[in-house]
């Protein structure tokens, strides 16, 4: 088969298109040929080097879209289409970067759908973030503020819309004005252009703060998220889109406002329920849901699609076709 590896940690140009021998299945793992996959930024942190426990050479890639190959468990038919999620996939096991992968059998997801595989590629650990930060960390309710910081990316945009389908106003912040109407015509209330620090501009809209905060930035900017919420409101901590794991100041006894609270949402496919994946790809299928998909890129392309990734231009999720 065809895989891109990421020979050791560096630059995009690390990652090798090579000819690998196919997977061999045992017992517990099904064998997916891998039709589609999205590009998430952890990947570019595991590239660099900074995710513990991933040794070099890796086959990198958290998720996937593909159809059943081989599955000895007789659980799903060859054929059956699932999707792959977290669970170790492309950090402690090769991963979706290839023509094929085994996984354990209980982070593949079947589902039944039409769509077009780059649609579907976008959906996995997009859904399972933005449904388990919002609903499982956050616990949203109809007529509450929202303030997600880091809108334009692809988690943003679509936390965005589930919120406002379930009657939310939401404020999406962005760096540039440029994408202001962007986040506007994805269904944000307001927009905040974003220096850093934006709690005075938050409160001159919301004086008593807003209930809830989806950041999605990371710790840049998370002492001015807490001072965004109202009191007993939540900030949840999701995305290091500024690109930093560990905070070098923090105190709790100042930096969280009195009856502030703080969570962090870290996903993993145990999160990911079949009936609420399939429910979300007939939303999209319906036309309910606009995945914001910004670029398609083939497996021969994927330095590129990781430079890409990297230099922030993108204004949605990225999928890599088979």
């Amino acid at each position: 088969m065809k895989a891109a590896v990421t020979t050791k940690a560096g630059n995009p140009d690390v990652i090798e298109i090579q000819e690998r021998s196919k997977p061999q299945i045992k017992e517990g793992w099904v064998l997916i040929k891998i039709k589609a996959f999205g590009l998430n930024r952890s990947e570019i942190f595991t590239r660099q080097g900074h995710s513990p426990d991933v040794t070099f050479p890796r086959i990198q890639g958290i998720e996937c879209v593909g159809e059943i190959e081989e599955d000895l468990s007789g659980t799903y038919k060859t054929g059956q289409k699932v999707a792959a999620i977290m669970g170790g996939l492309g950090r402690n096991f090769d991963g979706g970067y290839a023509e094929f992968t085994t996984v354990p059998l209980e982070i593949a997801f079947p589902f039944e759908s039409d769509l077009p595989w780059t649609v579907l590629g976008a959906i996995p650990e997009m859904f399972q973030t933005v449904s388990g930060s919002l609903n499982e960390a956050l616990e949203i309710n109809e007529g509450e503020t929202l303030l997600i910081r880091g809108g334009t990316s692809s988690i943003g945009m679509l936390a965005c819309q589930l919120a406002k389908t379930k009657g939310l106003t939401v404020i999406s912040t962005t760096r540039n004005p440029d994408k202001e109407n962007h986040l506007k015509e994805n269904g944000a209330d307001y927009v905040l252009l974003d220096n850093g620090k934006i709690h005075h501009a938050l409160k001159n809209l919301f004086p008593n703060g807003v209930d809830k905060v989806l950041e999605l930035i990371g710790i840049e900017t998370l002492k001015d998220s807490l001072q965004c919420i109202r009191p007993k409101g939540t900030v949840c901590m999701t995305g290091i889109l500024g690109g930093s794991w560990t905070m070098q100041e923090f105190t709790p006894m100042g930096d969280i406002p009195s009856l502030g609270r703080l969570t962090v949402y870290m996903g993993d496919s145990a999160n990911l329920q079949k009936d609420l994946l399939q429910e979300f790809i007939n939303a999209v299928a319906a036309g309910k849901i606009n995945l914001n998909i910004d670029k398609i890129f083939k497996l021969d392309e994927i330095s590129e699609a990781h430079t890409y990734m990297e230099s922030n231009q993108a204004k949605g999720k990225i999928v890599v076709e088979i």
